[in-house]
């Protein structure tokens, strides 16, 4: 397999459309890499520039050490599985799998043994004399992974594979992708806008936002220390909350202040948010970081109303509001809440994030790629 290295990396259209913008990206040798972000965030067209796809406008690719820019796809030893199956119609499984093996012009018996030993691993053996249109969307899917498989390429590149998938399925096909990529012990690069795809399928995740890579690290290190409100907003469901509040000190005492409600700043965020007294910023609570306070006597708490209750059998998210903004918290399903109840939440606040206002970076320190020194 292959190291894959993206150095200074853009791509712009005519008429000065740039849709990818100095991009940094280093995917080492056998890792599951994930680019996550909205829609028109560059990523598919990142992919595709590494894939051959796309023209590399500015900046170099290498793969496996060796600069690919001006490479044919058809050379680099790639594999691509698409997010439509592109699967040719009026081909067997078997034909389907076997076809780029055939341009390749390997020998019948080493195609027959890489398409039934794929076919093994896919657990679709059965379905090899089918047509596509006899499958079902998760068995096509497993048909053009299948295909990738074969070529035995350096690197495996997927550019939204289970998005045509139902629910129920996408959360099957994840884990045997996981699975997939343990067995073969491959590099593999990963596209979605699918955050949840993005936390459980990576060992490493690239967040990206308008052309620009934003953060780059393991699923926890984003989710635990997101560089900028951007990464904190999409990584996590339900997503993380921003109240906008004011630093202020009382009696020595460094607090926050959103006008309906004041916390104690945590002692190990003190020395930082003392630059800030005086200042508004943005307060970013996770909802698993919000419990409900029970009884009277618990103190740094945020008075809400009920908005919203969504149970959801092992837990409930809790919409609420301020007199002023609005919060979602996770909360354990033996409080049985009303759509008005009062609500009294005691924020871990240890576990608090805080967000300069006009930069929107995090005020705490973090690191822009999980491996920088």
């Amino acid at each position: 397999m292959a190291k894959v290295e993206l150095m200074k990396i853009g791509k712009v259209y005519e008429g000065n459309v740039r849709a990818v913008d100095d991009a940094n990206i280093t995917i080492n040798d056998k890792e599951f890499v994930v680019f996550v972000g909205p829609s028109g965030c560059g990523k598919s067209t990142t992919l595709r520039m590494i894939a051959g796809l796309e023209d590399i406008t500015e900046g170099d690719l290498f793969i496996d050490g060796k600069k690919v820019n001006d490479v044919p796809p058809k050379d680099r030893d790639i594999a691509m599985v698409f997010q439509n199956y592109a699967l040719y119609p009026h081909m067997t499984v078997y034909e389907n799998m076997a076809f780029g093996l055939k341009i390749r012009k390997l020998p019948k018996a080493e195609i027959e043994q890489r398409v039934r030993e794929a076919a093994r691993i896919l657990d679709i053996e059965k379905l090899l004399e089918r047509r596509p249109k006899q499958l079902s969307g998760g068995q096509r899917q497993r048909v053009a992974v299948g295909r990738a498989i074969v070529r035995n390429p350096k690197v495996f590149l997927f550019d939204e594979p289970l998005s045509n998938l139902d629910a129920k399925l996408r959360v099957q096909m994840r884990a045997e992708l996981i699975e997939l990529h343990d067995r073969l012990d491959a590099t593999m690069i990963y596209v979605t806008h699918d955050q949840v795809e993005a936390m459980t399928m990576g060992t490493k995740i690239v967040v990206m936002r308008d052309g620009k890579v934003q953060q780059i690290g393991s699923p926890l290190y984003l989710y635990n220390h997101p560089i900028n409100k951007f990464v904190a907003g999409f990584i996590g469901s339900p997503p993380m909350n921003f109240l906008n509040v004011k630093v202020i000190e009382e009696g020595g005492t460094v607090m926050i202040d959103e006008g309906s409600f004041k916390l104690k700043v945590a002692n190990e965020h003190v020395a930082l948010m003392k630059a800030y007294v005086g200042k508004e910023v943005s307060f970013g609570i996770r909802p698993e970081d919000l419990p409900y306070a029970e009884g009277g006597s618990v103190t740094n708490v945020i008075n809400a109303k009920v908005t919203v209750v969504e149970p959801l059998g092992a837990e409930i998210h809790l919409w609420a509001s301020t007199p002023t903004q609005p919060l979602v918290a996770r909360v354990p399903p033996h409080h049985l809440f009303k759509i008005g109840d009062a609500v009294a939440f005691n924020p871990v606040m240890t576990k608090a994030i805080f967000f300069d206002r006009d930069t929107e970076l995090s005020i705490l320190p973090v690191k822009w790629d999980e491996q920088a020194n």
